[in-house]
């Protein structure tokens, strides 16, 4: 028997392995919440197939999202990067990437850890939405509207209320999987 899955991923074999293994799994270590955050960002105005598609050049591309790397980043660096085109070559979001890697390292100093600070805003457990049709979640939420502020007050950049809602769907902050969905219930 075939199983459910929420409509926006099926059709595509990439798309519907990261729907069955990694969307809306709760993420608490800060080398995945970083990467998807990085990811997050540079999705803005794209398609998230597009990103995935391109997921492992970026792993390459930005050391494995090792932040530590990205925080010291210089010019030669980055331009070598705008140059990469297995990635999205925006110079505004590289740029971003750098600055974030550092505002990261300055949120875990700040409370020990990125996971502690950012899990904190839904109390260190998912939200569990109840929709029929992945179509009726938002792409915003009050609580998206919070986050994005707050992290924007940090230094963080790309981080408006659109891209911090599908990094806490993505790293399983709110289950948005639809209710008859396979995972629903797994996450």
């Amino acid at each position: 028997m075939k199983k459910h899955r929420c409509g926006w991923c099926e059709g595509d074999p990439l798309y519907e392995a990261y729907h069955d293994e990694e969307w809306g799994v709760p993420v608490k270590d800060d080398e995945t919440l970083f990467e998807f955050l990085i990811l997050e960002t540079f999705q803005a105005g794209l398609s998230w197939i597009t990103i995935l598609r391109k997921r492992d050049n970026f792993r390459k591309a930005f050391d494995h999202f090792d932040y530590k790397k990205i925080a010291n980043y210089n010019q030669t660096k980055i331009d070598s990067l705008l140059q990469d085109a297995g990635i999205i070559r925006n110079k505004l979001k590289v740029n971003a990437t750098v600055s974030n890697a550092i505002a990261f390292m300055e949120v875990q100093k700040e409370f020990g850890s990125f996971s502690e600070y950012i899990w904190d805003f839904v109390d260190g457990r998912p939200i569990k939405n109840e929709w029929k049709n992945y179509k009726d979640a938002p792409a915003t939420t009050e609580l998206s509207n919070a986050i994005s502020k707050d992290l924007k007050q940090r230094g963080f950049k790309f981080v408006g209320s659109t891209v911090i809602y599908a990094h806490m769907q993505a790293t399983g902050m709110v289950n948005d999987h639809e209710i008859n969905c396979f995972r629903y219930h797994e996450v």
